[in-house]
């Protein structure tokens, strides 16, 4: 936090707008609407609310189907159950380990022999990367599907020389306190349908008419953000670039150290797009190291580090298993390698070069142990 925040707050207290909505509400919202391209944003109490509110904009009820991203936090795919949907989960290629368009295709292509076509698609931007939406834009548009861009993660990057979230019908930020920026809570909705975006105001204040008394004709729901965690938003947006920077410099650090180990492979950047670097994630080749996610996440642990796998696939969590998924190929589930093999580092915008040091430093020891072991193993 920096010193722009407080006074939005301070601001807020000073005026009396505590309620949630107010002057700091409005502005962050032309504020980062402004920032990312998009003509209007609606701010929210959550990333989560915001997809919801995408959804019942797209019209989903209950049978729909809606095709989602299998290699992503649960917040992504929830809001197709609030709504009684059906989501469909599409693997990840390997060159941004986002949303494969092959699978997806494959997924459009069963839909249309069934005679079940989605209602809707949720793209999701993994660890600050864009998925390539250009592919995955023509292959929706063939179908007369919209897309949501799930940009939870990726406020700053940009695919093509435009801001991640503004490149489908409906975009959506995250504000929770892990990501680039914070409100400690809260979310944002964007997209160029300026119609659409008040029915989204609408439907996050309860969905109260305009009369004098309390007229209620739709269900609705209290989705909209604080005045002070707005104003908390404002200041933090006026340093995302610089937290992107910090972010991809903690990237480039674990990147120099680490990729002359054998086994270790960073997350790759995509050539369409600038990512964030949300979260600096590598991988384990189990061919060249014996050394196992698990087990380096223990090490790290004992010395007081966090670290965390790879988000679990969705079509393999308890909740969802019975939901169809569509590989990249015919035995080849990306997420699913990516999930056994992947690793998150601590990638905070305020870690120090000592920090990430001692995180190197155990994740070389880490290596060099098994190194050792095996070697005596063999002998």
């Amino acid at each position: 936090m920096g010193s722009l925040e407080r006074e939005y707050v301070e601001e807020a207290f000073r005026t009396n707008w505590i309620a949630p909505l107010g002057p700091n509400v409005d502005q962050f919202e032309r504020e980062l609407a402004e920032h990312v391209g998009s003509r209007g944003a609606v701010a929210l109490s959550s990333g989560t609310a915001a997809i919801h509110m995408a959804l019942r904009l797209l019209g989903v009820e209950r049978g729909d189907r809606v095709f989602v991203s299998t290699l992503t936090f649960i917040a992504s795919v929830n809001p197709i159950l609030y709504e009684g949907g059906e989501p469909v989960f599409i693997d990840s290629e390997r060159d941004s380990w986002n949303m494969s368009p092959v699978a997806l295709q494959r997924a459009f292509e069963d839909a249309q022999r069934i005679g079940r076509m989605p209602k809707a698609v949720i793209v999701v931007n993994l660890y600050g990367q864009s998925a390539d939406m250009d592919a995955i834009n023509e292959i929706c548009s063939r179908y007369d599907v919209p897309v949501i861009e799930d940009a939870a993660e990726s406020l700053g990057a940009t695919y093509k020389g435009r801001a991640s979230g503004t490149l489908s019908k409906f975009g959506i930020y995250s504000f929770n306190g892990n990501k680039i920026i914070t409100t400690s809570g809260g979310g944002m909705l964007v997209s160029d349908d300026l119609e659409a975006l008040g029915k989204a105001r609408f439907y996050a204040t309860q969905a109260r008419e305009q009369a004098l008394h309390y007229e209620h004709t739709e269900v609705g729901f209290n989705y909209r953000m604080s005045n002070i965690l707005a104003g908390v938003g404002r200041g933090q947006l006026k340093v995302l670039e610089e937290r992107v920077n910090a972010r991809r410099a903690v990237f480039e650090r674990y990147a120099h150290a680490l990729t002359k180990l054998d086994g270790v492979e960073m997350m790759p950047e995509a050539e369409f797009g600038r990512t964030n670097r949300w979260l600096t994630t590598l991988t384990l080749n189990a061919d060249e190291t014996s050394l196992t996610p698990v087990e380096l996440i223990d090490r790290l642990s004992k010395a007081n580090i966090e670290a965390r796998p790879v988000w679990k696939p969705m079509h393999m969590q308890p909740l969802l298993q019975q939901y169809a998924y569509y590989p990249h190929a015919d035995g080849d589930s990306v997420s699913e390698s990516l999930f056994q093999q992947g690793v998150c580092l601590p990638s905070g915008s305020s870690l120090t070069i000592a920090e990430q040091d001692r995180v190197i430093e155990v994740i070389q020891d880490s290596l060099y142990q098994t190194t050792r072991r095996m070697s005596h193993e063999s002998a």
